[in-house]
């Protein structure tokens, strides 16, 4: 019904960026909230920002001042800016979105395959 795609995982050195996106295609009627998530290893699942359909933002403490979620609607995606990244910031980052179905009308949610993210020297 609904597919995400990830990409822009990678390697970086600590202080560096990168910009994770996840585009959204399927049987979409409207794109309710996207988010993204965050799971290191041996740790729980993290809520890492949220973003709704308005562009109201909400962000982990842990991640403040150096996140950016961002979405442009008429493609789809939702971005997650990385900025000033941590060792603690290596993880595997999944983005969530809540949908109405196209068909149905109903709530859906998806979540993405993943991406890694290594903040390493």
């Amino acid at each position: 019904q609904v597919q995400l795609v990830e990409s822009g995982g990678g390697l970086v050195q600590p202080g560096g960026s990168l910009r994770l996106s996840c585009a959204a295609s399927g049987s979409i009627f409207s794109i309710k909230s996207m988010a993204w998530y965050r799971q290191a290893p041996g740790k729980e699942r993290e809520l890492v920002a949220t973003i709704t359909k308005g562009g109201y933002t909400n962000y982990a403490d842990s991640v403040k001042g150096r996140f950016t979620i961002s979405r442009d609607n008429a493609k789809m995606t939702v971005y997650l800016q990385m900025n000033s990244l941590k060792p603690e910031d290596t993880a595997v980052y999944c983005c969530y979105v809540l949908v109405v179905v196209a068909d149905t009308g109903a709530d859906f949610g998806s979540w993405g395959q993943g991406t890694q993210v290594t903040v390493s020297s």
